[in-house]
Parts: structure tokens; sequence; C-alpha cells
């Protein structure tokens, strides 16, 4: 018969299991539930003011019209009707790609202007950033309605911008600007400005300035210090600025309302006075979704190519 013998070392014997130390090993129901109870109030404030009124708008593009009993007017009955899709995009596909197009102008324009404001305060603001910044939204907090009326008055034909620029000859008489796009470019582009400028001042804030000096030491010139250090490490930033940006131009229908004209309309205002001035709630509903799946994609797109990890803390 085989006979198990204790080993003559302690230290090889398994010692038997505490019980309370099993009990302290498991994780107590309060800890698991602990990350779900965090984002709680987040999750809560989604659902409500985003989950909930999406699927009603999306709900509110599958109705067709009926007359109402009693009223002249239409109600409308929910009836899984998908054709307000083919006719939205039928009907008004012109200003779907005039937003784009405007958006993406207005996006290239802002970081052309807003990259050297936000390097200069990055860089050379010194221990004066925090007003620099603070003069950057100054501007804003004036009324967005206000802000364009303004934009309105110095863009008239009447105005000091082109009245003293065609006293001096550089602009032919009578030469206008409102209700045309470069108006409307304009006017979306300063608004826009700083949801450009700030994620690129962030970016550009945290460059290792020790780089910037290493590169130097190599004999690296100002410019390829730029091209070669500043610009790629800043990237995240920009995209940043890009998302910030293009997204809110695209849907923009105030200053098309205030300084374009009938050959400008934008995707905004279609949805804004089908939503407000038809009260054609289905086809509101499906240029609104149409326009979110358009955005969501290209979302998707960008974020597989250049992955969000590095620019969630800019947004």
């Amino acid at each position: 018969m085989e006979q198990h013998l204790r080993s003559d070392h302690h230290g090889l014997e398994r010692p038997a299991p505490d019980l309370h130390e099993l009990e302290r090993g498991k994780p107590r129901l309060g800890k698991r539930l602990a990350p779900y109870g965090l984002i709680g109030p987040g999750g809560l404030w989604l659902a409500i003011f985003f989950l909930i009124p999406m699927v009603a708008m999306f709900l509110l593009s599958l109705e067709t019209p009926v007359p109402s009993q009693g009223f002249k007017d239409l109600g409308y009955r929910f009836t899984w009707h998908l054709g307000e899709y083919a006719t939205a995009l039928s009907m008004f596909h012109t200003q779907f790609i005039r937003s784009l197009v405007y958006a993406a102008i207005v996006t290239g324009l802002t970081l052309i202007v807003g990259y050297p404001v936000a390097y200069w305060i990055a860089f050379k603001g010194g221990r004066h950033k925090t007003t620099f910044l603070f003069l950057l939204l100054l501007p804003f907090f004036v009324s967005f309605v206000i802000r364009s009326l303004a934009w309105q008055f110095i863009l008239s034909d009447g105005g000091i911008v082109l009245t003293a620029l065609e006293r001096i000859h550089v602009l032919p008489q009578g030469f206008h600007i409102l209700s045309t796009p470069t108006a409307v470019i304009a006017g979306i582009a300063y608004n826009s400005l700083p949801f450009m400028v700030l994620p690129l001042y962030v970016s550009l804030e945290k460059i290792d300035r020790s780089l910037i000096e290493a590169a130097g030491d190599l004999y690296s010139t100002p410019r390829d210090v730029i091209r070669k250090v500043i610009l790629p490490l800043s990237v995240p930033g920009i995209f940043a600025g890009f998302l910030l940006t293009f997204i809110p131009a695209v849907g923009d229908y105030v200053n098309n309302d205030i300084l374009g004209g009938t050959n400008t309309t934008m995707i905004g205002n279609v949805i804004q006075r089908a939503f407000l001035n038809d009260q054609n709630y289905p086809l509101a509903s499906a240029l609104s979704f149409i326009l979110m799946l358009v955005l969501l994609v290209g979302i998707i797109l960008y974020a597989r190519v250049l992955g969000t990890r590095q620019i969630e803390e800019y947004l």
C-alpha cells in the first residue's frame, strides 16, 4: 500500500485556506456596481435628451399625412412609410452637397487662420496665455444671432468696409457681397474659429519643448522644425478641430438666413422650414436622419484611419 508521508520541509506544505481571506478576495457587490453607478447620470442624461428624441424623430420620419377630423390641416399616422427618405434625397440633394462644400471651406479657412493664432499663444504667449485665450473668446459672450447681424451690417452695400474699399478704388462701384456664398462662408467661419483654435492650442501646448530644442541642436531650420516636429505632433488637435468645426457648420442655418439668399440655401434651412413653417415633420425628420447618417459615416471612417485615443482629450 502507498503511504503519503508528510514533507520535512514545512515551507512546501500548502496552508489551509482562510475563510476570511477568501471573503476579502471576493469583490463586494457595491464595488462591482460602482462603475455602473458612476456612468449612470451621464447615461441617463444621454438617454433622456439624445436617445429618446432620436427614436421619436425616427418614428416621425415613418409617418404619413392624413386629414385630421374637424380641422383643415393634416395630421400624421405611423405607417412605416419610407418614401420621405427618397423624397428628401431627390428634392434636396443640392442643399446637401452645398452644405458639405461650405463646411469643408469653412474648416479649411479656420485651420489656416487658427493654426498661427494657436501657435503664437502656445509658444509666444508666455504668462499671458490665459489673457489671450480670454480675448479670443470675449466676442462669443455676445449672442450668436447678434454677431451674425453685426456681420450683416459690416458686409452691407453701404457698410463701412465696402464703402471704404470702393472709395480707394480697391472694389468697383456697386460691388455687393451679401446674399452670396462668400458672405455665408465668412459668417460661419467667424463663428467657428474658436472651435478650431482651442483644440489646436491644447495640442501645441502639450508638445515637449525639449523635442524642439533637440531638433535645433541637430541643425534643423525653423521651417523643418515646424514641418517635421510641431505639425505631426499637433495632428490630433487638427482633427479634433476638424470635427468640432465641420459638424456644426454643415447644419448651420442662422448665418444663411441673415447673410445669404435663395441661391445659398443650406440643408439646415430646409430642415428648419420643414419643421417650423411647413410643419412637415416626416420630411424634416428624414432630412435630419440622412444628414446625421452622412456625418456618422464620415466620423467612423475618420476614426478607423486615425484612431480616437489621441484626440479624446481635445474634444
